[in-house]
């Protein structure tokens, strides 16, 4: 019998592994991607429609028949924002394909939503939703139905790509880099909270906030030290005109300019201190906040106005021995931010002894009162 030679059934064993190995990475890569989906991770196409396609269109009987309908495009639905005096919150999750899904709030998110309205009556609150696939029934949702009890609240879509038209940053955002983002709902995040103050003006919120008092006497032009090295972009506040629109502008052109799509943080507190370092003309954050003459008119808060707190110490809103401690720190500040990327697994049973369940019961107390056994 003739024996193969031994060089020929190495280099064939060699083929035969590799191929298997091609075979068994393409097969993880496709369960990968099948389960990036099915865990909610974003299909980014919602973002990437100019008009949503193939969506029923809602004729006028069914609206006054109660029956779910569209939100409005917030640039096309009146009242539109008015400029320079209205609080914006941006909710960016992607439904994709075809079908409506009814409109959803949980409990945290309606609390921030419902302190802006309670502590500035005199300013209006838009919630902007960036997914088109969104419908709304009223008298159905406790929460919708206790934010929409305040008079100066008001719910809309946006789509991001009409969004961009007319701004600096219209035409980066055609070359699809934002959409191959490692992290592309909190890039998303990043740039339409810029957007949003380039064309209204205002001041833009986190969905993970408690206002404890008014903005409404707190002028224009603003942002908050979360650190001796950052300022954030949790509480970002731009005038219509004039210096403020000129820094929106600014912001928007450093966001594409310097986009990194594998840096978590770059696009949004990044864009935020970057620009504040030029225009106060110091890399010290500390210089910011203690020498407001140099910035200009922007002023960056000392971190005890927003971020006394810091997301380190998250757990102290949320564990009761922390409650006393917690209270007294932050009862100077405008608003608590409670970090909702490592706080959202942590629920609180409605009147436990936590300093945000304190918070929530005085400052969002409809929303608090409709959102059960916890909160």
């Amino acid at each position: 019998m003739t024996l193969i030679p031994r060089v020929y059934s190495t280099r064939h064993l060699r083929v035969a592994l590799y191929t298997l190995c091609a075979i068994l990475t393409i097969i993880i890569l496709i369960i990968t991607c099948h389960k990036w989906q099915l865990d909610g991770e974003p299909n980014l196409q919602c973002f990437m429609d100019v008009e949503p396609t193939n969506l029923p269109i809602v004729a006028e009987n069914e609206v006054e028949s109660n029956l779910p309908k569209p939100l409005g495009d917030v640039l096309l639905t009146q009242p539109q924002p008015t400029p320079g005096r209205t609080i914006f919150f941006l909710e960016t999750n992607c439904i994709s394909g075809t079908k409506r899904h009814p409109l959803e709030l949980k409990a945290r998110q309606a609390c921030a939503i419902e302190s802006a309205a309670k502590h500035n009556p005199n300013f209006q609150v838009f919630v902007l939703f960036a997914s088109p696939r969104y419908q709304q029934k009223e008298g159905e949702q406790p929460l919708i139905d206790a934010i929409l009890s305040y008079p100066n609240v008001q719910l809309r879509q946006l789509n991001l790509m009409r969004f961009a038209v007319g701004t600096p940053i219209e035409d980066w955002l055609k070359d699809g880099k934002l959409f191959r983002s490692d992290y592309p709902i909190v890039h998303i995040s990043d740039l339409l909270r810029l957007l949003t103050l380039y064309r209204f003006g205002g001041i833009y919120l986190d969905l993970d906030v408690v206002l404890l008092r008014s903005l409404e006497q707190v002028p224009l032009n603003f942002a908050g030290a979360e650190s001796d090295t950052h300022v954030a972009n949790g509480v970002l506040s731009l005038a219509p005109t004039d210096f403020g629109h000129q820094l929106a502008a600014s912001c928007l052109r450093e966001f594409q300019q310097h986009f990194n799509g594998a840096d978590w943080g770059n696009n949004g507190p990044g864009v935020v201190t970057r620009m504040a370092k030029r225009i106060c003309d110091t890399q010290s954050i500390e210089v910011m906040q203690t020498d407001p003459k140099r910035c200009m008119g922007f002023k960056v808060f000392k971190r005890s106005t927003f971020y006394e707190v810091g997301w380190v110490e998250w757990r102290h809103f949320f564990e009761p021995q922390y409650m006393e401690e917690t209270l007294q720190r932050t009862k100077d500040s405008l608003l608590i931010h409670v970090w909702n990327k490592h706080s959202h697994q942590m629920p609180i049973k409605v009147g436990s002894e936590t300093a945000y369940g304190k918070y929530a019961e005085q400052n969002c107390p409809k929303v608090y009162a409709a959102a059960g056994e916890y909160f």
